[in-house]
């Protein structure tokens, strides 16, 4: 298991499905391909983006498995795979490890709402972190849960030697300030990064096995004889040169629209819903951010603000699947009970979109 560094944008892969709401598999294999090309530093598949709540156990393995054969082996791979209960979770993290994936995010349990005390989400996310092959993100999204994993549980987490960080999607930039400050202590870790410092994923490091090649070697020519020739094996791809860097707790901002400011709250990147429209706009922000150009930082920030608010925020997954449609991916309809965009919404979006293609 290769352990990475969770710096940088990451994008939240859509799920595209058909008219029938089946999954779209070749959709969602495009979708995938393209934002590996992008200077995104990963892909979330099946996060809130991706409604994974939606979804069923089968269809989340597949979606699984066909994101991961569809991205870019540089790209840092997290899996999306939170359950309301800790077998089921960790069901779904050994799936993830089977196809390949960096790292899990686990929202947490939120249906027995009474029920969950602080000791109770100490317990479950514990139990999960133990029996996780992965490393495991926390997750906290109170606008969907209801329930905002309490600073002091997140505080204590952080020392477990198998959670490596908070994905924190509650808005506030005052949270995530406070996030940082809490786990300021936790443990140091030891990533792989590259020779310029960027993440090392597993895909990465596994060496292809040697292959025939369509050539013939020089001893099949000299073989002779019978006319028969061996056909030389190319040799295995080199291992990539890489170094370690120290990490500590690494917390990660859900909010495009305050991204900047969350980044110099101490937010090492972002897991961005609108960076699966607009994935360029969202990596520019942090470009300019991690070179100092704090006015270049401001104005990219201020570029997407408005869409941010109206895509991501007011109109949810059928806001960004359409933006995703305008902006040259699949996006589609979301599926139901999510209810599709009037006209004058996607008008709405291709105006706030007009100056953010990608």
């Amino acid at each position: 298991m290769v352990i990475m560094l969770l710096e940088g944008i990451f994008a939240p892969v859509t799920t595209p499905f058909y008219p029938d709401e089946r999954i779209y598999f070749k959709k969602l294999e495009f979708n995938v391909g393209r934002l590996s090309l992008t200077g995104l530093t990963g892909l979330v598949v099946l996060g809130s983006t991706g409604e994974a709540v939606a979804l069923d156990d089968v269809e989340s393995r597949e979606v699984l498995r066909v994101a991961a054969q569809s991205a870019a082996p540089e790209k840092v791979l997290i899996a999306g795979i939170g359950r309301e209960s800790v077998k089921a979770t960790v069901d779904m993290a050994e799936t993830a490890t089977e196809f390949g994936y960096d790292a899990v995010l686990v929202r947490n349990p939120s249906y027995y709402r009474p029920q969950l005390t602080n000791a109770a989400l100490l317990h479950y996310f514990r139990s999960v972190a133990d029996r996780s092959p992965l490393p495991v993100i926390l997750y906290s999204i109170p606008k969907f849960t209801e329930l905002e994993i309490p600073l002091e549980v997140v505080a204590e987490l952080a020392g477990h030697g198998n959670i490596w960080g908070l994905k924190e999607s509650s808005g506030s930039v005052e949270r995530v300030r406070e996030v940082v400050q809490a786990t300021r202590h936790a443990v140091r870790r030891t990533v792989t990064v590259t020779p310029i410092f960027e993440a090392v994923t597993g895909r990465m490091m596994a060496t292809k096995p040697a292959t025939a090649g369509n050539f013939i070697s020089a001893e099949g020519l000299a073989s002779g004889g019978d006319g028969a020739v061996a056909l030389a094996v190319a040799p295995p791809t080199p291992a990539i040169r890489t170094r370690t860097r120290e990490v500590g707790f690494q917390v990660l901002t859900g909010s495009a629209g305050s991204l900047k400011e969350s980044l110099d709250a101490g937010a090492s990147g972002a897991v961005l819903g609108f960076a699966a429209c607009a994935p360029q706009a969202c990596h520019e922000i942090y470009t300019a951010w991690k070179e100092h150009d704090d006015a270049l930082a401001v104005e990219k920030q201020q570029r997407i603000a408005l869409a941010c608010k109206v895509i991501a925020n007011q109109l949810g997954i059928p806001g960004i699947k359409y933006a995703c449609d305008f902006n040259g991916y699949f996006g589609g309809k979301a599926r139901s009970p999510l209810l599709p965009l009037n006209a004058e919404a996607k008008e709405e979006i291709e105006r706030l979109l007009a100056q953010i293609r990608n």
